[in-house]
């Protein structure tokens, strides 16, 4: 029989260079036999929820983080029991920490280790140290890095006297984690209570099981019997991971990017007949076809005709970038905060790819299991803002892309039609665009052609 060994796990990048994740749950326990690439953890970075997947096979030795923990990258969050034959996936994992090899002779240099990289997140990586890409038959643009949002945090202590610091935001951070133990941290969130609004009670300030108990039956009471002074007339929510994200995003977008909007309001009816003869379809039967999905159809369309809108500005080398490759990001709303996820190579795909692309992106992002690879990378966005009733609004650019359309809600409405007023379906575009890269010429231009599709799809025929 092979000897056993302890190989360390470390909190990797998920391919988004973000400094912390926190840890919401465990899928496993010590003492638990896990498999390769099994999901062992469920976590939250800066701008999506993920599962954590196994880099080894063996049992489970020791959980070294809490759920409620915020972790940062390379710091051990799991170790496990593995035979001494079994190595690492290759690009997996981290070097083992051989428990039996903590003294005596020097051991051999280790071997090269690659980076990390999970199942599913980042890309795979040669041996010269580049990541591997799809070949395509041109010579594309260098997709952009997604920009950090805030400092690399102060190094973790090593090892905390008690085990209420190890709750503590270390210096650097922005905020202070509520002092608590992990029995009190989890009675507070079966409770759906805020930690942020306690004070505690404990030593030093420790937040206790009958803090949160008290707390909980105060909010539980009728509103006549509570105080209506101090912390029970306001709600606290800490600013962290997905929210945190959006709001470094749209503040740097919104004073780094020169924005200018344009609008157009649109006779749709054309377009809404066509949806009904699709879905009536025998080759769309089971897909889903909303005005989304023709707008975005219409956007490539017109991004072949206007392509400084499909580009970014790259600051450090002084150079506009103009990609060869349409990644469509859609904005979503979702219980976590808004997510731009985007569709890869959406230029590449017909409407019924594109259709079913869209659905599986919509139904990846309400269900929380956007992956920080399906955020990276996109080139130019839509936000439908119509599903909320609203005709038209000012979106901010997704940081680093030049354009971003707004659809309004589609409404029957009076509208001059073969010189007749009659009722038709409308809609309202609202176009925000890089003044740096974009002139108002070609932003217009481009909003007419996307405009002329949604009136008049036959117009396609003349346009590609």
């Amino acid at each position: 029989m092979s000897p056993a060994m302890i190989k360390e796990f470390r909190l990797p990048d998920l391919g988004e260079g973000l400094t912390e994740s926190e840890i919401l749950s465990w899928k496993v326990a010590v003492g638990d036999t896990v498999e390769l690439n099994q999901v062992i953890a469920e976590v939250e970075t800066a701008k999506a929820v993920v599962e954590l997947p196994s880099p080894f096979a063996g049992t489970v030795a020791a959980l070294h983080e809490q759920p409620g923990s915020v972790v940062e990258v390379g710091k051990p969050i799991v170790s496990f029991e593995v035979d001494d034959v079994a190595a690492a996936p290759s690009g997996v994992g981290e070097p083992a920490v051989d428990a039996g090899n903590a003294a005596g002779a020097p051991a051999a240099p280790p071997a090269p280790v690659r980076e990390a990289t999970l199942v599913g997140y980042g890309a795979a990586v040669e041996q010269g140290g580049h990541p591997t890409r799809r070949q395509r038959t041109f010579a594309p643009a260098a997709r952009p890095a997604v920009p950090a949002t805030a400092s690399a945090p102060a190094a973790v202590e090593q090892s905390a006297p008690s085990a209420v610091l190890q709750f503590e935001r270390q210096p650097g951070r922005q905020a202070e984690r509520p002092r608590s133990t992990p029995p009190v941290r989890k009675l507070a969130r079966d409770l759906g209570v805020d930690l942020t609004q306690l004070s505690g009670s404990g030593a030093g300030g420790l937040i206790t099981r009958e803090d949160v108990q008290h707390f909980a039956e105060d909010a539980a009471a009728p509103a006549s019997a509570r105080p209506r002074t101090g912390s029970g007339r306001e709600t606290r929510t800490p600013i962290k991971g997905v929210r945190k994200y959006t709001a470094a995003a749209v503040v740097q977008s919104a004073f780094t990017a020169p924005h200018v909007t344009e609008f157009l309001t649109v006779d749709v009816t054309a377009a809404m007949e066509l949806l009904e003869r699709l879905k009536a379809s025998r080759t769309f039967q089971g897909y889903k076809l909303t005005p989304l999905t023709l707008a975005a159809k219409a956007v490539l369309i017109a991004l072949k005709r206007n392509p400084t809108l499909n580009s970014r500005w790259d600051e450090a080398a002084q150079e506009i970038v103009e990609y060869n490759y349409v990644n469509l990001g859609i904005a979503a709303a979702t219980p976590r905060g808004l997510t731009v996820p985007n569709i890869k190579d959406a230029d590449a795909m017909g409407l019924l790819e594109l259709s079913a692309a869209l659905s599986e992106l919509t139904e990846a992002a309400r269900a929380g299991k956007t992956t920080p690879a399906d955020l990276a990378g996109g080139t130019i966005s839509i936000t439908n803002i119509g599903v909320f009733g609203i005709d038209a609004g000012t979106p901010i650019l997704n940081p680093g892309e030049a354009a971003i359309l707004s659809l309004g809600a589609v409404r029957k409405a009076p509208w001059v039609h073969n010189d007749e007023l009659a009722v038709r379906h409308v809609m309202s575009l609202s176009l925000s665009f890089d003044h740096r890269l974009v002139d108002g010429e070609q932003g217009s231009r481009f909003l007419a052609d996307v405009g002329a599709v949604l009136s008049d799809p036959g117009m396609v025929l003349a346009m590609v």
